[in-house]
């Protein structure tokens, strides 16, 4: 059997605890067609020594975002991201928990992501590197906001759960039935104007904020070659956009929410440089040739 056949398959603990019957639907069409070594990790630690150990295995890991994501940062601090065998992912989890891996072009589904994994192509990504070793895959924003909320990079919220439920669902029915009482209206609530934050913002050495003028956020998506970051002044003012190499945000300590709503800080100082096709990622065929 060839070596592009032969599988580190490491499936991540919170992946086997969720969604044990997906965990195993992805695991027979590998081993089906493969010749597959399985991994069970209980950890993060055991988790980053199997992919040290991979050799010439090609790695894939079967969980969701949060494992996409160690799984990168592993590779990449072990200097085995850019010469090593692309890596494939299996996304498992709630939908709020995969956004990541289906916004890089990744089959949500087992049989379908296992299937890519097989018979998919490699595609050279570029990634987000900052002065502290941490990698981001597609974007991040500044600051992180609230507990709980979403990171919203390029239009897509990442690691917001599932919405609604049945309890919501007979909520709003009882709503839509029940004819409320007929109360005075209440006085209108002030609108709190939006918090601002005193960042300077330099985009490859190029001063876009600084401290005397305080903004709503700062994002930064990698696209096509090139970090894109923009920033929100007060409300009413045009959004600032350029696009560099390297980006460095200073000043009160802030903290930042990268990807799959992985928070970051509190730090005063970082820099992200963009890094061209870093790394490599298996998609299917259609999805690595857009």
């Amino acid at each position: 059997m060839s070596a592009p056949d032969q599988l580190l398959v490491i499936i991540d603990p919170v992946a086997r605890r969720g969604d044990g019957e997906s965990v195993r639907i992805a695991r027979d069409v590998l081993c089906a067609r493969a010749d597959v070594r399985i991994s069970l990790p209980d950890g993060p630690a055991e988790f980053g020594r199997a992919l040290d150990r991979c050799g010439s295995r090609r790695p894939v890991v079967i969980g969701d975002d949060r494992a996409l994501l160690r799984a990168v940062d592993r590779l990449h601090r072990g200097r085995g991201l850019a010469d090593g065998a692309p890596l494939s992912v299996v996304p498992v989890g709630p939908p709020g928990t995969v956004q990541l891996a289906g916004g890089l072009g990744v089959p949500l589904g087992a049989v379908a992501a296992a299937r890519s994994v097989l018979e998919g192509v490699a595609r050279r990504l570029d990634l987000l590197v900052d002065d502290s070793g941490g990698v981001v895959l597609r974007g991040l924003r500044i600051p992180a906001g609230a507990a709980g909320a979403p990171a919203v990079v390029d239009g897509v919220p990442y690691g917001a759960g599932p919405a609604g439920g049945v309890w919501d669902t007979c909520r709003s029915l009882v709503r839509t039935l029940v004819r409320p009482p007929v109360v005075a209206a209440a006085p209108r609530a002030a609108v709190r104007p939006a918090r601002t934050h005193r960042l300077r913002v330099e985009a490859d050495g190029q001063l876009l904020s600084d401290l005397d003028a305080p903004v709503e956020d700062v994002t930064v998506v990698s696209r096509n070659g090139v970090a894109e970051v923009v920033v929100r002044p007060r409300a009413g003012a045009d959004p600032i956009r350029r696009e560099a190499s390297a980006i460095t945000v200073s000043g009160a300590s802030f903290r930042y929410r990268a990807d799959t709503a992985q928070v970051t800080g509190p730090v005063w100082t970082r820099t992200w440089t963009l890094r061209r096709s870093a790394w490599a990622l298996t998609l299917p065929t259609m999805a690595a040739a857009d």
